[in-house]
């Protein structure tokens, strides 16, 4: 409760207050000591979106909403109304950074959430085409007798369809599918492998599916947003969620068999413990978490 109220008199007092003492003393604006002090990457750009929310004036706030054509009118407008001089070029260079950042962020979400949003369908033939790739990737050596084929069990598939472990996650299950297994061919063939193991095995397709909707998630209430904010100085691109996703995977597959637990019925807790430490993990301003190539 304490934790509240403190909060609220912060936020609507104290803050107010504050920020007023430092431009005397500095003579600068918040954003003007964050942009001069702090190093790129996350922390200042965080530091940057917070100011912007918390900002009394309207054109800052909007700020935060701005689209990447539009970010070079949004810094020349925020300097103006904060009174900074237009040939300050570091000022004018670090804040287009941040504004691009967030501006990015937002994108990424959309257009992750619109990739969730389409369903398999088995009549599309591109959606048809990186099943199969799928499969050639994983299991070079062995031909695919039939699209309908108990044979996907082999891949961690729960039937002999696909399409039917594709409904909570759309195509975005699908693509992250491909997209390890493409660029991380020899790590995702290993970790079948061992998903395989007699009695710590798992369904390593519906595995990869779960996580990500947890990639999705993580995204979705903005805890990657220090991760990418340090991974990209600029606008994410749906290849540095994949790049997340595929760490993911990666650490999981080393978390389940470190836990080493007593079946595949547990998934469920084992599962939130590493989501747990995964957040943990996004809550250091410095992270980046991604495999090398």
């Amino acid at each position: 409760m304490w934790a509240h109220i403190w909060g609220f008199l912060y936020s609507n007092y104290f803050r107010f207050w504050l920020k007023w003492i430092l431009r005397l003393l500095t003579g600068k604006c918040e954003l003007q000591r964050v942009l001069g002090g702090a190093e790129a990457g996350a922390r200042r750009t965080l530091s940057i979106e917070h100011s912007l929310e918390s900002s009394k004036s309207k054109v800052l706030r909007n700020a935060v909403h701005v689209e990447e054509a539009e970010v070079e009118k949004y810094v020349r407008d925020i300097m103006k109304e904060k009174k900074i001089e237009q040939k300050d070029t570091g000022f004018k260079t670090n804040l287009h950074i941040s504004l691009l950042q967030i501006s990015g962020y937002k994108k990424l979400y959309l257009n992750v959430e619109n990739l969730r949003k389409v369903p398999y369908d088995s009549e599309n033939e591109e959606h048809e085409e990186q099943l199969i790739e799928l499969w050639n990737l994983l299991m070079p050596y062995e031909n695919l007798k039939a699209r309908i084929s108990k044979q996907w069990c082999d891949i961690g598939f729960q039937g002999d369809d696909p399409k039917t472990d594709f409904r909570g996650m759309g195509l975005l299950g699908l693509v992250n599918l491909v997209y390890f297994s493409k660029h991380y061919t020899n790590e995702a063939r290993q970790i079948l492998s061992r998903s395989n193991h007699p009695k710590l095995g798992y369904s390593y397709a519906i595995v990869g599916i779960n996580l990500t909707e947890m990639a999705y998630s993580l995204l979705k209430n903005g805890a990657l947003k220090a991760h990418l904010y340090n991974m990209v100085s600029g606008l994410p691109q749906m290849e540095h969620f994949h790049q997340f996703y595929c760490y993911l995977v990666y650490e999981f597959d080393k978390f389940w068999f470190e836990e080493e637990p007593e079946s595949i019925m547990h998934f469920n807790q084992y599962r939130e413990k590493f989501h747990e430490k995964i957040k943990g993990l996004l809550l250091d301003c410095s992270v980046v978490l991604t495999l090398q190539d």
